[in-house]
């Protein structure tokens, strides 16, 4: 393996033991920081699903997750409506859907769930609403609201280990 891609590897390992597995956030702004913790190791075919009941801030989460990891203040409206938002930063493209309003969970292939998953970087609000499709390697980030600043994230990494 040449230095270079072992100086990767150490740093992904090293950022991924950094983002602990329960973290509780007093403000938007903490909330901010860990999605920016999130942003420097995600890669392509990395899915985060956002589980929470209606402002937790898995729009909060994402729209600062997004932000960072473009590098820029972009806009990050969230796709309640449209139900799934794209953002590209060269190769690599990042799925935001919120699938709230997903009648049927076959339905999310309309909505370029597939090309979601081998192509980019998915994030998902409301991911209960995929029954069965939900991905098996995944991190399920669980938002509980504590009082009106203050939120708890549990964080877990699920991976396929078949």
């Amino acid at each position: 393996m040449n230095t270079r891609i072992y100086k990767e590897k150490s740093r992904i390992i090293k950022a991924k033991s950094m983002i602990p597995p329960t973290f509780t956030s007093n403000s938007e702004d903490q909330t901010a920081d860990l999605a920016q913790e999130f942003a420097k190791i995600l890669g392509c075919g990395d899915v985060l699903c956002l589980h929470g009941e209606m402002g937790a801030g898995k729009t909060a989460f994402s729209r600062a997750l997004i932000r960072s990891y473009l590098g820029y203040e972009a806009e990050v409206p969230s796709p309640t409506f449209t139900l799934v938002q794209l953002y590209e930063k060269n190769e690599t493209a990042i799925w935001h859907f919120d699938l709230y309003r997903l009648n049927d969970p076959e339905d999310v292939f309309e909505l370029g769930w597939e090309e979601a998953l081998s192509s980019g970087i998915t994030i998902v609000e409301w991911p209960a609403r995929l029954g069965s499709l939900i991905p098996v390697s995944r991190y399920d980030i669980s938002i509980s609201i504590v009082n009106n600043d203050v939120r708890v994230f549990k964080i877990d990494k699920v991976c396929d280990h078949a």
